[in-house]
């Protein structure tokens, strides 16, 4: 997936790019021209002005963060949760071609004795592309009273055995389950799965705006596709959504295709929740799923998932007059932080160097490099 640049001037095996300006993830950029230098996988130093001897000329580039995305079910014929590892790497590597360097394959909800077999794979994945496939991302089966696209045949009360047993079996494979408090009688399951450094997200619940706080309480951090699979807004009765934007406990993520929320929402969440996750929600669009005007849906008419990226969803929140700087922190930084790797999406030094060129005019990708080296 990678080929070398070969090194330049400088240290050992280092690379410095120039380009037009850097934007640090936290929300800063540089003036232009502007610098990054590589070494050893990581970002050495960062500046602007006068490049050092021997850079490779990105010429008027944006060079921002690699996306991370945490909730991916899959993309184009690939469905993570039932594709072989093979088909699996391939879809992996034709995301980071878009930038995503980093992301948890997430698997809907299924038969509790079919999880084995899905996480094996997923392991085995993850192995092959340790330095992307971050872990895997549990949305379901444990949910409650807004099931989405979820076959409601197979969602159930959320069963501690059974997380026991996948934490025994896959240790730090699973980093983010999807539950609704509902399905999670006094929230054991939450604390049980915040003990052991899983994320907890809430989400397809009808949970109230009371409840949600208590789960945040329990240990939940975050809110899966703020607006999707939850109870309205309302302004006498926020429900999870109200949580979602008033709890600093959970960070909401959100799917920025225009389709699954409204551009106005969009920005009013982006505006509430500066620390918000954009996630893509992709799925494969095989039968039964079928994609249609910009999103992925069932035969009756259920929204399934998105066919969206993250260069994509970044392009969206600026049409809406978000700055590029602010805009990656949503893809960056803040997945990064709740995720708990804390040496990514930034460019820093001492941070992963995981970089994007985008086209200045466009935000179109140009260019990724994984851990320095160029894909």
């Amino acid at each position: 997936m990678q080929t070398p640049l070969g090194a330049v001037e400088g240290s050992p095996g280092s690379l410095t790019l120039r380009c037009g300006r850097v934007l640090d993830g936290e929300g800063g950029q540089t003036s232009s021209p502007a610098w990054v230098t590589i070494g050893d996988g990581r970002v050495v130093a960062t500046g602007s002005g006068a490049t050092p001897p021997g850079a490779v000329n990105l010429g008027d580039a944006l060079l921002v963060p690699g996306f991370l995305d945490a909730q991916v079910n899959g993309t184009g014929a690939v469905d993570f949760a039932t594709a072989p590892v093979e088909e699996i790497v391939h879809a992996v590597d034709a995301l980071v071609s878009r930038g995503t360097t980093g992301l948890l394959l997430t698997i809907c909800s299924a038969p509790l004795d079919t999880y084995d077999v899905i996480l094996d794979r997923a392991a085995r994945a993850r192995a092959l592309r340790p330095e992307v496939v971050l872990g895997v991302h549990l949305e379901g089966p444990f949910l409650g009273g807004a099931p989405g696209a979820h076959p409601p045949a197979v969602l159930r009360r959320a069963d501690l055995g059974f997380l026991r047993h996948l934490g025994d079996a896959f240790g730090d494979l699973v980093r983010v389950v999807t539950l609704a408090p509902e399905a999670d009688p006094g929230l054991a399951a939450t604390r049980a799965l915040a003990e052991r450094g899983v994320v907890v997200s809430l989400g397809h619940s009808t949970v109230d705006f009371e409840g949600a706080r208590a789960a945040a309480g329990a240990g939940a951090r975050m809110v899966t596709h703020l607006f999707n699979g939850m109870g309205p807004l309302h302004h006498r009765s926020p429900g999870l959504a109200g949580a979602a934007l008033d709890d600093g406990r959970l960070i909401p993520s959100l799917i920025a295709d225009f389709v699954h929320v409204h551009p106005a929402m969009v920005k009013l969440a982006l505006i509430a929740r500066p620390d918000a996750v954009l996630v893509t929600d992709a799925v494969a669009t095989e039968p039964p799923v079928v994609e249609r005007d910009g999103a992925a849906y069932l035969a009756d008419g259920t929204l399934a998932g998105s066919i969206l990226t993250l260069d994509a969803a970044i392009r969206n929140v600026v049409s809406l007059g978000v700055p590029i700087a602010r805009a990656v922190k949503h893809t960056g930084v803040n997945p990064a932080r709740v995720l708990g790797s804390h040496d990514r999406g930034r460019i820093a030094p001492g941070a992963r160097a995981d970089l994007v060129a985008l086209d200045p005019q466009t935000l179109a990708v140009q260019a990724v490099w994984l851990a320095g080296m160029p894909v």
